[in-house]
């Protein structure tokens, strides 16, 4: 057994196994059951540098105590096992190594350990690469030898030395090293019957030594020798003399041994199809009868019969117990022909679908057979006016001809359920489910039952996504925003005019249907809750979600309202003084940005769209996102979009990121621990002809996006009709909600009138006085029906009347609150003789409860 002998130590590693970036090639082909790794980069090892010869001027002590903290750490000899570094470290610079992985069968790995053990026995320091996979996971000083082999790590085969490249190269060099990898070549045998696709070794060493040459580094051996190194030793030629001629007394046994492991596989042909199943010519046919009863789930093998003939010949498999596939004349290749008993048909228990609640639109819809009715056609329909005709016959919701001629980009989300089949009206019958929706997942599946190691150690076509094809989506989830009243985009607004900083808000309101699109369905928004941020003029910082959103979702849940979505301000003054704003989205910029589609992606994954024709219990989101920006005219205007279910699924599998240009989407590189689908997208050329283009490194937004309208109604009725206006929350002191605010408001006029605002009820119930299910429960049902006699009952409970005291305490105010519908004196939200506010003149801090500011003597409001 020749061992391979390499050039001088001196080129390439032989110092400390530092940790290296194995760059395993993308797209190659198994052989001898290899497999093909991807790039892992760690850290570089210590350093142990040898001393210059030079003597250079001492550094300044202001220097050195600089860097001080970044000195390395002690060596520890017993982590390199005797070996010594051939190349210094050099900062930024990292160890590359390009390999094929070589996985050991068991037989193969016993022959192998056993060879180690024998040549042990003259070089005692022999170190087996055979090591175990927990010593990965958790490094040891001195790593572990493997047991088995299936605790082992793989060997590989080299295809470059160990090279060290600028961190700033690597990623380019990972890009040829695929580029080469996917140049594969094919050939016929010498008989013309076959053409094979192959990956040879020689051709990728070729190629690679191309690559390395254009980083000015060392290229492979000139007469390179391909193997799988499982053991070394320190010494250039310690090994090749001693051990060979201890290992020529086991020739024989591993002449026999070898020969005992070969892989064999035979084709095995069933009705369940053709399969290929590994076995040795020493095997037991029950061996091979085990594996096939594994391959395709027979429960009972005894039942398993084998033949050379596709209808004759049968026999039990049992029945040829205790002889070996070599003595029954089996070869390599072999079609073999097998069948067995079916297992009695076991009752099937259908799978209830999920219990799913849907929204009360899609309810509604799902009873609405969608088609769009058309009178009778003067000119062509000739018939009764009881009949029907292909020129007067109802079209279908989803329509071609009609959305493009009513300037319908999308159809909606029922419309294109009816157009998959999703469900159909049966006379006298309810609506059957048909297909189920699936969402895109572009994740590797963890899963998968292959008999491989799971990603990243290894994947296969089953586990890997699929590719991905961008294109606009047919449908949407909402096709139209309405703001009940122009009021609530007025008050959004009004906050950058005073202040110049944008503004964030959540929508909260309700789904509705749309009959001006087929089947549609419209978000009416009645309120915009603020929560905490931070405002700059190019943009705002928002806070980790806190309590104040979790109690907004409960005041709008009491009052019948969910979050339909998101808005917020891009908005600049044009400098005009006319009161105009500069126009920065448009066609020639872009409308909605990277960065945004990726905002509008995970909070469309928070709030998913519950629908009882998905597996899952959800499809989509109905969450969309509104921007007030400047139009051509320089006039605010709103913008309303919703991304695809595509973005939404590549955001989840981190394949994309925002990039600098804001109408670019970023592809992001492939890693170790992350993979990476091939993206494509399709587009017209100059000659007008559809042609597909690669997505990577980057691809425009507009294949991520669905637009939605908006607009507001032509005969308003808002559920929240207040006249007076209550300080918004989160607005700082100079719109603060303090005591002073909510007893001004209250006092300002009846209590049936004054309480129909939403901002208003969420801070009073975030006082803690009101009992939610009763007071609470009473005051919403006066904002919401507004009637007198709530107003008088409310009044006279005792928590409102706690809530009057404590409010004319925490103001000072010695007026009268008469049991009466307004009420009397208001509070803040926990704002009692104790609670500290700050003074919006002096920035005090008042802990005295009084509505004067004790510093400057202000007041508060």
């Amino acid at each position: 057994m020749p061992l391979v002998e390499y050039g001088s130590s001196s080129e390439e590693e032989g110092g400390e196994l530092s940790p290296k970036r194995d760059i395993k090639p993308e797209n190659a082909p198994q052989t001898n059951r290899s497999s093909v790794k991807r790039a892992s980069q760690t850290e570089a090892g210590p350093v142990s540098s040898k001393k210059a010869k030079a003597t250079l001027p001492p550094l300044p002590s202001s220097l050195t105590e600089l860097f001080k903290e970044r000195e390395r750490p002690p060596d520890n000899p017993e982590r390199h096992q005797g070996r010594v570094r051939t190349r210094a470290h050099i900062d930024g610079s990292w160890p590359v190594h390009v390999y094929l992985s070589v996985k050991l069968s068991g037989d193969l790995f016993d022959i192998v350990s056993t060879l180690v053990k024998s040549a042990r026995k003259t070089v005692p320091s022999t170190v087996s690469l055979l090591q175990s996979i927990e010593t990965q996971k958790t490094p040891k000083a001195v790593p572990a030898e493997a047991k088995t082999a299936e605790d082992a790590t793989e060997l590989h085969i080299s295809l470059t030395r160990p090279l060290y490249l600028q961190e700033l190269h690597i990623g380019r060099f990972v890009s040829e090293v695929r580029d080469a990898f996917k140049n594969r070549k094919s050939f016929s045998n010498d008989e013309k019957t076959r053409s094979f696709l192959s990956l040879r070794i020689e051709s990728l060493v070729a190629e690679m030594d191309v690559i390395v040459g254009r980083y000015s580094q060392p290229t492979f051996y000139s007469d390179p020798q391909f193997h799988a190194s499982f053991a070394w030793a320190v010494g250039g030629d310690v090994l090749n003399e001693k051990t060979v001629e201890s290992m020529e007394e086991l020739d024989s046994e591993l002449g026999h041994d070898l020969r005992h492991c070969s892989v064999t596989l035979v084709r095995v042909r069933s009705k369940e199809g053709t399969h290929r199943i590994e076995v040795n010519l020493t095997d037991d046919i029950i061996v091979l009868r085990n594996k096939i009863a594994q391959e395709l789930k027979i429960i009972d093998p005894s039942t398993i019969t084998i033949s050379d003939q596709p209808t004759a010949g049968a026999m039990p498999m049992d029945s040829l117990s205790g002889k070996t596939l070599g003595e029954l004349n089996v070869k390599h290749g072999d079609l073999l022909y097998i069948g067995f008993a079916e297992a009695a048909a076991q009752p099937v228990t259908e799978k209830s679908p999920p219990k799913v609640t849907q929204d009360t639109v899609d309810d509604y819809l799902d009873t609405q057979n969608g088609l769009i009715k058309r009178n009778k056609d003067p000119k062509f329909c000739k018939h009764a006016a009881n009949g029907m005709c292909d020129y007067c016959m109802p079209l279908e919701p989803y329509d071609p001809a009609y959305l493009e001629e009513h300037k319908i980009k999308s159809m909606s989300f029922h419309s294109y359920l009816r157009k998959l089949g999703a469900h159909e009206k049966k006379q006298g019958t309810s609506y059957i489910t048909l297909p189920s929706l699936e969402e895109p997942s572009y994740k590797v599946k963890t899963n998968c039952n292959s008999g491989h190691p799971p990603w990243p150690a290894s994947i296969c076509t089953k586990c890997q996504p699929s590719a991905i094809t961008l294109q606009r989506q047919p449908f949407r989830l909402v096709d139209h925003v309405e703001f009940s009243s122009a009021s609530i985009i007025d008050n959004f607004i009004n906050y950058w005019r005073s202040t110049g900083l944008q503004r964030f808000g959540y929508m909260y309101g309700r789904y509705e249907p749309y009959p001006e699109v087929p089947l549609g369905i419209k978000a009416v928004v009645e309120a915009i809750y603020e929560p905490p941020q931070e405002g700059d003029s190019e943009g705002l910082k928002l806070e980790d979600p806190i309590e104040g959103e979790k109690r907004a979702d409960e005041m709008a849940s009491a009052c019948g309202l969910q979050r339909v979505g998101m808005i917020y301000t891009d908005l600049t003054d044009d400098g005009s003084g006319k009161g105009t704003v500069l126009c920065k989205r448009h066609i020639d910029s872009y409308f909605f940005s990277s960065q945004e589609c990726q905002f509008a992606a995970v909070m469309q994954q928070k709030y998913p769209n519950p629908t009882k024709y998905s597996s899952t219990g959800s499809f989509g989101s109905k969450f969309v996102t509104c921007v007030i920006g400047g139009n051509i005219e320089g006039n605010i205007d709103v913008s309303s979009y919703q991304v695809s279910n595509t973005c939404v699924g590549m955001v989840d599998a981190d394949i994309v990121e925002p990039s600098v240009e804001p109408g670019i989407m970023r592809v992001k590189e492939p890693s170790a621990e992350r993979y990476i689908p091939d993206v494509f997208f399709k587009y017209k050329n100059e000659y007008n002809l559809v042609v597909q283009k690669d997505a990577k490194p980057s691809f425009p937004v507009e294949y991520l996006l669905v637009n939605v309208t908006h607009g507001f109604p032509v005969n308003p009725a808002p559920m929240f009709t207040s006249s007076k206006d209550f300080p918004i929350e989160n607005r700082g002191a100079i719109f603060s909600q303090d005591a002073g605010a909510l007893y001004r408001y209250i006092e300002s006029g009846n209590l049936v009138d004054i309480a129909s605002n939403y901002h208003f009820l969420l801070f009073t119930r975030s006082m803690g006085i009101l009992n939610d299910a009763d007071e609470m429960t009473l005051l919403v049902r006066i904002a919401l029906l507004k009637k007198e006699e709530d107003a008088n009952a409310l009044v006279q409970t005792p928590g409102w009347q706690t809530l009057l005291t404590v409010l004319k305490e925490s103001a000072g105010s010695s007026r009268g609150g008469q049991g009466s519908s307004s009420g009397g004196a208001g509070g803040s939200a926990g704002a009692s003789a104790t609670a500290p506010w700050t003074c919006r003149h002096c920035t005090y801090l008042n802990t005295n409860g009084d509505e004067n500011c004790e510093m400057c003597g202000l007041p508060m409001g």
